[in-house]
């Protein structure tokens, strides 16, 4: 009652509520938080039987039952393309007999700040000088060690083969000004090495092709014309 009487006083039909409250006033969330956040906004949208557009991909790796709760209850999860290129070509790919996809990622060490990663790894981001290889796994080992920023690795494991088959490396590299992927592709069907170079906006852990990934992905909803997946 308390929303609702917040939502009828608001001219424009809208109102500023709670993270638990979003389920009773939106039909789509977009996610854009913390990782950690992520089931505690997502599951009460998605038992609601709506829809999350969810950045947060590596914590969507870690919260499996978030796409059990969406089958169960008729909801939806979205993942942009986000930072990554080509997401449509990896899950076409990846239905091929065999396909095997790797993804390097390198961003300038002061974008690595605060990484749950360093808590247990002595690596000194000051003092690196040289291309340095920080981590080689799957995109759910790297997930709980780069929250902010490794989804790409994640989305890119949702798209195609998996987290357990895709492997990932990231890398410091204190020559870059820009957050670098490079995503390789091996498979019967077709042979692919795409590379993007994201321009980093006011988080140096993310790049501004984000958001507008989010506001293509938006536009497409109601356009009469509709090109790629």
């Amino acid at each position: 009652d308390a929303v609702q009487a917040a939502v009828d006083a608001d001219g424009l039909g809208a109102a500023v509520v709670g993270l638990d409250d979003l389920h009773l006033v939106a039909d789509l969330v977009v996610e854009c938080t913390a990782g950690a956040l992520l089931p505690r906004i997502a599951r009460p949208v998605l038992e609601a039987g709506k829809e999350v557009i969810v950045l947060s991909a590596g914590a969507l790796l870690l919260n499996p039952d978030l796409i059990d709760t969406a089958e169960r209850h008729g909801g939806r999860i979205t993942v942009p393309t986000g930072a990554l290129l080509g997401l449509d070509v990896v899950g076409a790919a990846a239905l091929a007999d065999r396909c095997d996809i790797t993804i390097q990622s390198a961003k300038p060490p002061r974008a690595f700040a605060g990484a749950p990663y360093f808590d247990h790894h002595d690596v000194d981001l000051d003092q690196i000088t040289e291309p340095t290889k920080l981590f080689a796994g799957s995109p759910l080992e790297a997930a709980p060690e780069f929250p902010a920023n490794l989804n790409v690795s994640a989305a890119l494991a949702l798209a195609g083969v998996g987290a357990d088959r895709t492997r990932a490396e990231v890398w410091a590299d204190p020559s870059l000004d820009t957050n670098q992927h490079v995503v390789t592709i091996d498979s019967d069907a077709v042979r692919v090495q795409m590379k993007i170079n994201n321009i980093p906006g006011d988080n140096p852990k993310t790049g501004r092709i984000t958001a507008l990934s989010v506001i293509n992905l938006l536009r497409k909803r109601h356009a009469s014309l509709v090109v790629g997946s």
